[in-house]
């Protein structure tokens, strides 16, 4: 596929990232989706989840984010974490996720990206308020599981 048409599609991609998730600032930086963090309640798990992971695995969790198309791999279904997990959500886990990011070829490195020092930052190097945004964010993707 020719390097422009690539270029193409992912910045449509990205513009309809950009409004399906209310990210106006959403783009891409040598192929690499750029999330501006917006400052968020740290006890709302689910405007975290809206303003961070649904650009990539959509409001519902299922994978398919308007900027799914411009990644190598479709983004992972989080609803079916613990069903893939027999039954069991996998919290540890997905806390380590959002704090060190994970290896895996659609992310292309560990970056994710890893939220636990953007968060961080937002916190104003407040470890606690780092911790409760994690927590949180994990608490509501635990509870978008399929039943």
């Amino acid at each position: 596929m020719p390097k422009s048409l690539l270029l193409v599609m992912m910045a449509a991609a990205v513009a309809a990232g950009a409004g399906y998730a209310r990210q106006g600032d959403v783009k891409t930086t040598n192929s690499k989706v750029v999330i501006p963090l917006q400052k968020t309640a740290p006890a709302d798990g689910r405007q975290m989840f809206v303003n961070y992971c649904a650009p990539c695995h959509g409001r519902n969790g299922h994978g398919n984010g308007p900027v799914a198309a411009a990644l190598k791999r479709q983004p992972a279904d989080l609803t079916l974490m613990s069903r893939s997990n027999g039954g069991k959500f996998p919290g540890v886990h997905v806390t380590a996720v959002l704090e060190y990011g994970v290896n895996i070829p659609s992310h292309g490195t560990a970056e994710m990206p890893i939220w636990g020092p953007l968060l961080a930052k937002m916190s104003q190097g407040s470890s606690l308020e780092r911790m409760l945004r994690i927590s949180n964010l994990r608490r509501y993707i635990e509870e978008i599981q399929v039943k």
